[in-house]
């Protein structure tokens, strides 16, 4: 299949063997070598030595019907299934805060120069930011944006704010990239961050870091309010103290699950095709 604006780190080997899998997709049957490769879109001895990798390694058994799919796949989205949902332990803690302030609550991560929501406890009200889970948003103009960057090192945050911007929301104020500097060096100091109207009018918010066993930042917190109904000094003067506590709760059970084993099916494993473990 080819591959368009690849880099010379590109391994098309690889992207060949993914190909394979992905050209399995929803079928419950055995697949002729011929299928396989017409739908990875490769010759058939390509497909074939792909096939054959594949089974050595546990991933794909054959038979007399053509080639099937092993449980053991199942390890390759593994990971990110448990990262997907594993946000959904701060739910509890985002609606205490919506609770305590009758305003949304919201979990960020870090993604390029953006962020990505992964939880959200809104508020039904006539007049509320449109905030989703799964939204995209720079993170230089969001509160959240500025707690993740703060917890980058200068080369690790050079090289973050080169990205473009992947959202397709522009914030309404963008200040200099000088003043963003000097801000993320308070807010590192001051343990967390708010803005003003900056990335959309009329919302203010307030944010923390979410910080895993190893004391590292991997998410952060926030309250984001209607600048009709919270002044910006009561944003930076009664919330902080509730968005760090929930953010050290949420990061306290972070930890413990990340801590927990997971079981990972090995179906199929080597030739022999047996064995179930843990990881």
């Amino acid at each position: 299949m080819a591959r368009e604006n690849t880099g010379p780190d590109f391994i098309e080997a690889l992207a060949r063997g993914l190909d394979v899998i992905r050209s399995f997709g929803d079928h419950h049957r055995p697949m002729s070598l011929s299928e396989i490769a017409s739908g990875a879109a490769l010759a058939r001895p390509t497909a074939r030595r792909i096939l054959l990798t594949l089974e050595q390694l546990g991933y794909v058994r054959s038979g007399d019907a053509g080639f099937t799919l092993t449980p053991r796949v199942l390890e390759l989205g593994v990971a990110y299934t448990l990262s997907a949902g594993m946000w959904d332990i701060a739910l509890p803690y985002l609606h205490d805060l919506v609770r305590a302030t009758n305003q949304a609550a919201s979990v960020a991560v870090l993604d390029g120069s953006d962020i990505i929501y992964v939880a959200r406890a809104a508020v039904p009200k006539v007049v509320s930011a449109n905030i989703t889970v799964g939204m995209r948003l720079p993170a230089r103009s969001t509160a959240l944006g500025k707690v993740l960057l703060s917890a980058l090192d200068a080369d690790r945050l050079a090289e973050v704010l080169a990205i473009p911007s992947a959202s397709v929301t522009r914030p309404f104020r963008e200040q200099p990239l000088e003043n963003l500097h000097a801000e993320l060096r308070e807010i590192r100091a001051r343990g967390w961050a708010a803005t003003n109207e900056e990335m959309t009018p009329g919302v203010r918010s307030i944010a923390a870091p979410v910080r895993d066993g190893d004391a590292v930042v991997v998410a952060a917190v926030n309250l984001s309010a209607i600048s009709a109904e919270v002044t910006h000094e009561q944003m930076t003067k009664d919330f902080p103290p509730l968005v760090l506590l929930a953010a050290g709760e949420i990061g306290d059970n972070h930890a413990l699950v990340r801590a927990v084993p997971q079981a990972v099916v090995r179906g199929g494993a080597g030739p022999g095709g047996r064995g179930s473990g843990r990881s």
